[in-house]
């Protein structure tokens, strides 16, 4: 079932649950598969996100030589005693980079939703699932798994949280863009991180309305942020761009929690990234022609016409 807007999506359901469930159920009747099958699907899609952090290779160079290895100089800088934010965010920053570098260096990876925001939603959710098991570990529970309405494991509660992050994507994909091409990297970057403030909010026992206002909240941070690759790769600026957007993903999550609310309804922001994607001049909608990738630096990796 395709969704057109978040009031649809969210109307006839009372809890995070049962709209989860709603969701689940419209994939297993469009694609027409049993719900076993759905969420052995969706277990899978969370694996290899896993995957695409644990065997990052911090040695590997895209075929440009324009990425790889910041990860790993990332978390070098972090073991050596280096660093001015706690460990969520830092390890936000290297998971969103391992993820990213890996797209670039043609390793496995989830295009949630696009090849050039892959490194948002893992980022968010591995962070979250390593914080969770350390955290519990250790007698914390401010960051813990949060099964008040349904006894899940900590993977079952992800893969739901997924389900929440896919149907929020499908909305911005019908009301607006996912593409760079059609709306700059703000329908890519921007609806990953919203997809990903979505779950994060959910994880941390946010409520439907909480839950929106962190979708809401976090595409609201990110309109009008141009597509403009450099030399027509998706790695630079794109691959910190993924930082961007899952730290800003979680910094929006928590301020909705907080119960801070989104003044804008989160499908009308979602309209309005439409209006100002279509607004954008075509060089600044993944051409390559505009922005970062015609100044002085950015030339030189233009492909000799």
């Amino acid at each position: 079932m395709s969704y057109l807007s978040i009031k649809e999506l969210i109307e006839d359901v009372s809890n995070s649950e049962e709209l989860i469930e709603k969701i689940i159920d419209g994939d297993c009747h469009e694609r027409d598969i049993t719900r076993e099958q759905s969420v052995e699907q969706m277990k899978k899609l969370w694996e290899a996100m896993v995957a695409s952090v644990n065997n990052y290779d911090g040695g590997l160079r895209s075929n440009s030589g324009l990425s790889g290895g910041d990860a790993a100089k990332y978390e070098e800088y972090r073991n050596n005693g280096g660093g001015v934010v706690g460990s969520l965010l830092s390890d936000l920053i290297k998971n969103a980079l391992k993820v990213s570098e890996s797209n670039a260096c043609m390793k496995r990876i989830v295009a949630a939703p696009t090849a050039g925001s892959c490194g948002v939603i893992p980022a968010v959710l591995v962070t979250y699932c390593n914080h969770v098991k350390a955290n519990l570990a250790n007698g914390d529970v401010r960051l813990s798994l949060n099964d008040e309405s349904g006894n899940f494991t900590l993977d079952e509660k992800i893969v739901r949280s997924l389900y929440l992050a896919a149907a929020v994507g499908e909305v911005i994909a019908q009301r607006a863009s996912i593409a760079g091409a059609e709306c700059g990297c703000q329908a890519e970057i921007g609806a990953a991180s919203s997809m990903a403030a979505c779950a994060f909010a959910y994880l941390n026992g946010g409520d439907i309305n909480k839950i929106m206002n962190a979708g809401a909240l976090s595409l609201k941070a990110l309109l009008g942020l141009a597509c403009d690759p450099v030399g027509g790769y998706v790695e630079v600026p794109c691959i910190k761009r993924n930082v961007t957007g899952a730290t800003n993903a979680v910094t929006s999550a928590e301020i909705a929690l907080a119960g801070i609310e989104s003044r804008i309804p989160f499908d009308e922001v979602i309209d309005a990234m439409g209006e100002i994607g279509r607004k954008m001049d075509v060089s600044l909608r993944e051409t390559s022609t505009g922005g970062l990738a015609t100044t002085p630096t950015g030339r030189k990796y233009l492909p000799e016409q």
